[in-house]
């Protein structure tokens, strides 16, 4: 009688299935390691979460957050930002922004760089000094989220490449039309007359959008205003 010898199945070698580095066209949202449990991102934008929150597709995670973002800082203030709050909102896994933007500084110093991106802009876009003051006015009232996050350094990454260099160009941008003013009409020192210029639109669109012009502006176009304090300050615009 021949002996059977059972031979153990055996199946491929099992390893585990490689994550790629996720970016915006990933289907999903990696689980944290200290969070397996985490339900990754819905991929489709009409999935809903609980309250009927629509949930983003993940290409259209970032701008969702940001956005989410802004309007918050216009209705209660930066201070109120939270990572947890807006993944929430966006209807994703509460690792997703910090994902995209590590923490709350990071989201804030994103902000800021677009807000200067879009301030370059509309003032690459400007007939001469008024107008890009009128511009620079009309952007704070268009833009009064970014506006505000823009001009509190604390509250951003002061060293970060994206928010430098569009920083540096909206003022090469309005150190330009400060330039092109003719030195009878705007003094010898074109320097001191970009800090004039700069301040005048600034301070101007400070206290309009903080309603300590109410009163002044009252019923008038802000922007129609603003021509006429500026031509005050600077005869050849």
């Amino acid at each position: 009688m021949t002996k059977r010898t059972r031979t153990p199945s055996t199946g491929p070698a099992g390893s585990p299935r490689p994550t790629g580095p996720s970016g915006l066209s990933e289907p999903s949202e990696p689980s944290e390691p200290s969070e397996p449990s985490e339900p990754s991102e819905p991929s489709e934008p009409s999935a809903t979460r609980s309250g009927g929150r629509r949930a983003y597709h993940h290409g259209d995670l970032r701008r969702a957050i940001v956005t989410a973002a802004l309007d918050v800082i216009s209705a209660e203030g930066p201070s109120a930002l939270s990572l947890r709050d807006l993944a929430r909102r966006a209807g994703v896994s509460h690792a997703a922004p910090a994902h995209h933007f590590k923490d709350r500084t990071g989201l804030l110093t994103a902000i800021a760089a677009e807000g200067y991106g879009l301030l370059a802009a509309t003032l690459t876009e400007a007939a001469d000094l008024k107008d890009a003051g009128v511009r620079y006015v009309r952007f704070a009232r268009e833009h009064p989220a970014h506006f505000q996050v823009m001009f509190t350094p604390e509250l951003l990454r002061g060293n970060d490449l994206e928010l430098t260099t569009a920083r540096a160009l909206a003022g090469e941008r309005l150190r330009d039309a400060v330039s092109a003013v003719p030195a009878e009409g705007r003094g010898a020192d074109a320097r001191l007359a970009g800090v004039a210029a700069w301040s005048l639109a600034h301070g101007f669109a400070t206290l309009l959008l903080s309603h300590n012009l109410d009163g002044p502006v009252g019923d008038q176009d802000p922007e129609d205003v603003f021509r006429t304090l500026s031509g005050m300050l600077f005869r050849a615009t």
